[in-house]
């Protein structure tokens, strides 16, 4: 229970990510990862210098590693790859399949059950994201974005994949994020060199987005994310996962940058009614407890 909250937290978090992407002003995307990244980095390291036990302190297999830098830096790439080559509604939309491919891979992991209400809870998910992002209005997809449609679903395939993989590595302890991190912020400053101009934040609120990004949605989330996924109800977690970008919406609203209408309303009834609906189990397990304790 305790790491499935965790990983709640990391939904939480990643709600905060296009207000302070929002707030950092005209940073271009990879300088912005690669600046958010090294505050991640520094976020793991001070983490582990108070946390670190003497049991976590053996080596991380590469090949571990290896999959924690594709899971991270791969998704932003491939992210951003699809936002250059594709509109940003239907690249977002295709990104954003990767809670629905966490629930459905599940069911060939050892030991988890994929039930009924983990899709259902999971497509009333993916009904509510659409409505959100569309507003409404629709999609239109076109044969000339299909490069970019094809980096937006490579994008999904890349975090779902790291997320199951991380599972099956749950003996690798979470302070090996830090190198994940290091790692990314490394490549997302290649990729910058390569393709864009740097241009750096212009006042304080700029930087202080740029370190927010880093410390929480660019930075812890991926710490908690980690030991959700790999100690915690997984299906549950996908199933939730789809409150991001409702709960990002919100805060654009409250900030006064979004304005509140009817499709969210419609798709935030989705999104809620769709977690509650997979996290059956865990709800009813919990009340079922108690009520055992109250009649012992």
């Amino acid at each position: 229970m305790g790491a499935t909250l965790a990983g709640f937290l990391a939904i939480i978090m990643w709600a905060l990510l296009a207000l302070f992407t929002d707030l950092s002003g005209r940073v271009p995307p990879f300088q912005l990862s690669a600046m958010a990244f090294s505050v991640a980095t520094l976020v793991g390291l001070a983490a582990g210098v108070f946390t670190a036990k003497p049991s976590e302190r053996k080596p991380v297999p590469i090949g571990v590693r290896l999959i924690g830098i594709a899971g991270l830096f791969g998704y932003h790439f491939f992210y951003f790859t699809a936002l250059r080559n594709a509109p940003a509604v239907e690249a977002s939309l295709i990104a954003y399949l990767w809670p629905l491919l966490i629930v459905v891979g599940s069911a060939l992991m050892p030991g988890e059950r994929l039930g009924p209400h983990h899709v259902l809870g999971t497509l009333l998910g993916l009904a509510g994201t659409v409505l959100l992002v569309t507003g409404g209005s629709g999609l239109a997809f076109e044969s000339r974005y299909v490069f970019g449609y094809a980096m937006a679903a490579l994008c999904a395939l890349t975090w779902s994949s790291y997320s199951l993989l991380s599972r099956h590595f749950a003996d690798v302890p979470t302070r090996a994020v830090t190198s994940y991190c290091a790692a990314s912020a490394a490549l997302s400053l290649v990729c910058h060199l390569a393709l864009e101009t740097t241009v750096w934040p212009v006042d304080a609120v700029q930087w202080l987005a740029v370190a927010g990004l880093g410390l929480m949605p660019v930075g812890a989330a991926f710490y908690v994310w980690d030991h959700g996924v790999k100690h915690g109800n997984i299906q549950v977690l996908g199933a939730a996962s789809y409150a991001a970008p409702l709960l990002s919406t919100l805060v654009l609203i409250a900030a006064g940058t979004a304005e509140a209408t009817l499709p969210v309303v419609g798709a935030c009834l989705l999104i809620t009614f769709g977690a509650v609906i997979a996290a059956k189990d865990m709800i009813l397990g919990r009340r079922g407890r108690s009520i055992a304790r109250v009649n012992q």
